[in-house]
């Protein structure tokens, strides 16, 4: 059972989602980065307004919460987001490190308004070669030169 707090949180990313679209600024999606019962970072999808197709809103919140914070790591927080998150997204919390997710709108609800990720899912579980995107890849032997240098040296940070 969600407490008031949690209520609250989602109740803000659902502003930000409704409060973006009444504005016109991008599409219906709002997140909030919480830590320790405060927010750490908000923001809403802007995906048009920029034309960057990262700029979802989970995505820009991560970015606004690292940035305040001074890591790369979000380790500690939860994301409150007004949908569930589409594949990158979900792919951007587990990079961050974030240890919960709350969501609103399921990935189902999202396709019924036209924002349909199934196909990016089935994409994933395909083998290279099956994929619509195709992929080859060049220099394999060259670009391992960049992981020999990230191995030995000593100045690397570990994430």
């Amino acid at each position: 059972m969600p407490n008031e707090q949690q209520l609250y949180f989602m109740r803000r990313a659902i502003a930000l989602a409704t409060d973006n679209v009444r504005s016109s600024h991008g599409g219906p999606f709002g997140s909030v980065i919480v830590r320790d019962g405060q927010i750490i970072a908000e923001a809403a999808n802007s995906v048009t307004a920029t034309n960057d197709p990262t700029a979802h809103a989970e995505v820009n919140a991560i970015r606004l919460a690292c940035g305040k914070l001074g890591s790369f790591s979000l380790e500690g927080c939860e994301i409150y987001t007004s949908c569930e998150p589409c594949p990158m997204c979900l792919a951007a919390i587990y990079w961050a490190r974030i240890g919960a997710i709350y969501y609103g709108n399921t990935a189902a609800e999202a396709a019924r308004a036209g924002f349909d990720d199934a196909h990016l899912y089935r994409e994933l579980t395909l083998p290279r070669g099956e994929r619509s995107v195709s992929s080859t890849q060049l220099l394999g032997d060259a670009a391992w030169a960049s992981f020999q240098a990230w191995q030995n040296s000593t100045t690397k940070i570990e994430y």
